[in-house]
Formats: C-alpha cells, structure tokens, sequence
C-alpha cells in the first residue's frame, strides 16, 4: 500500500478491528451495485471513498430531473446520460485508485447470475420486487453475500443474506409475490431516508467484505424516520420458500 494510500484510508486504518488489514481486503474486494438512484448512490459514493477496489454499476436508466432530489451521485447537467455513466464519472473523481465498470442496461437472469458470480458482494438498491426477488435468487443460487435496501415515504429498510447464515433471503419476507409493494413514484419519498438507508447498506457491505462486526444477517432493520424510530427484528428462513427453502419459517420477533 502507497504512502497516498495510507493517507486517504487513515482514519478507517485507526480503527484497531479494522486496521490495515481490512483496507487491504476492500482493495481486493469487488462490489455489484444494482440501481444507481437513491440507495445506490451513497452506497456507491461510500464504498469507493472507503476504497473497495472494483465497483460494477448496473442500471439501464438515464437521469431524470426528478431524481436529483435525493439520487445525489448526479447532477443537473447529468440529466439525460445514462445513470451508470454518470455515477461511474463521478466515483472516479472521487476516488481514482479504484476500478468502476458501468452496465448500462437491464440484466436478463443468465447475465445477473454472471455478474453475482464475480462479486464479493452485492448490493440491491433498485426500486421494483421483481428485480429484487431476481437479485435475491442469484445470489442464493451463486452464495455470495446480498445486501438489500428498500424505502418508501419516511420508512426504511436493510437485510443482509450470507450463505453461511441461517437467516431469511429477501424472497422469504415476501411469501405474496403476487402483491407487489408501494413504489416511492406512487407515494413519495423523503430525499434524507434513502441516504441514510443508502449509507446503512454501505456500512453493512464494508463488514461482509472485511468480517467487521456482526451484520445484519438473519436481523431486519427498520426505521420510522417521521418519529426516528429504529426496529430490529430477527428474521428466520421459511422451509417453504422457493428460493432458498431452509431451516424454519420466517418468524419475526422484537430484537436488539
């Protein structure tokens, strides 16, 4: 590691648990960020500043005037490129010791199940249940580590799924996949929650990467951002479920 190296990472080097061996693991460390809009850009502008060597962006749409409220990678004179493109510009600036590959197009199960292969990690922050149930079941299928993130109105979420855990996947939370969820286009979204949810699916990603820590496995985390109110509940496998059908039912109960 370079003497700028060092210098740019120092304060994440302090940390004793963390120290230089966990930057080390960031900078051999590939990271697949799926949708570049709210969630995806603070979690794509933290895991390049922290140093995560290889970042695939994958989005198919353009930058919209309606996005810069809250999808704070791009800016106004962004609207129109593709959002990828855009991200990855701007991550580079950021940080241009790192690797940013740009997928500017919609992956079809064979292409997604590509792409989870190669990664160390991967982050869902789309805004649909069919893309994210797609997600959830290639990285069941592949056993890489899943790092999901959902908001609507002033209310969040994040679950991490790991292959040597026994807790839910995503598929397991919703057993109706039939009755698709609110989306933020049909009622709205505070622009701070997805950064700080955003930034919650970061920090959750850097400790699968770096065995930091205890992530969210097996554990949901919800906020009430309206009267800042945080949830934990602890989420178990639904023997039945299509995707990783194991261990028991997906109970919920309160948590620390």
């Amino acid at each position: 590691m370079t003497d700028s190296e060092l210098l740019r990472y120092s304060r994440q080097i302090l940390l004793p648990e963390f120290d230089i061996a966990g930057q080390e693991r960031l900078r051999q460390s590939h990271a697949l960020i799926i949708g570049l809009g709210g969630l995806g850009s603070p979690v794509a502008m933290y895991l390049a500043a922290a140093g995560v060597g290889r970042l695939t962006l994958v989005d198919f749409d353009t930058v919209d005037l309606s996005n810069l409220q809250r999808q704070i990678i791009h800016r106004t004179a962004d609207i129109g490129r593709p959002k990828v493109e855009s991200a990855r510009e701007a991550l580079l600036a950021l940080n241009p010791l790192i690797e940013v590959a740009a997928i500017p197009q919609a992956l079809d199960e064979t292409e997604l199940l590509e792409q989870v292969q190669q990664a160390d990690v991967v982050i869902d922050a789309c805004d649909n249940l069919t893309t994210r149930l797609a997600i959830n079941a290639a990285c069941v299928q592949s056993g890489t580590p899943l790092v999901t993130g959902a908001v609507i109105r002033l209310e969040g979420q994040v679950l991490v799924w790991l292959p040597t855990g026994d807790g839910a996947c995503y598929r397991c939370l919703y057993r109706d996949a039939n009755r698709p969820p609110e989306t933020c286009t049909q009622t709205g979204v505070l622009a701070p929650v997805v950064g700080i949810i955003g930034s919650i699916q970061a920090t959750e990603a850097i400790k699968v990467l770096t065995h930091l820590g205890e992530p969210l496995d097996g554990r949901l985390l919800l906020l009430d951002a309206a009267h800042m109110e945080w949830r934990t509940m602890k989420v178990r496998r639904w023997p039945e479920c299509p995707t990783c059908g194991q261990a028991t039912t997906a109970t919920l109960d309160n948590g620390r």
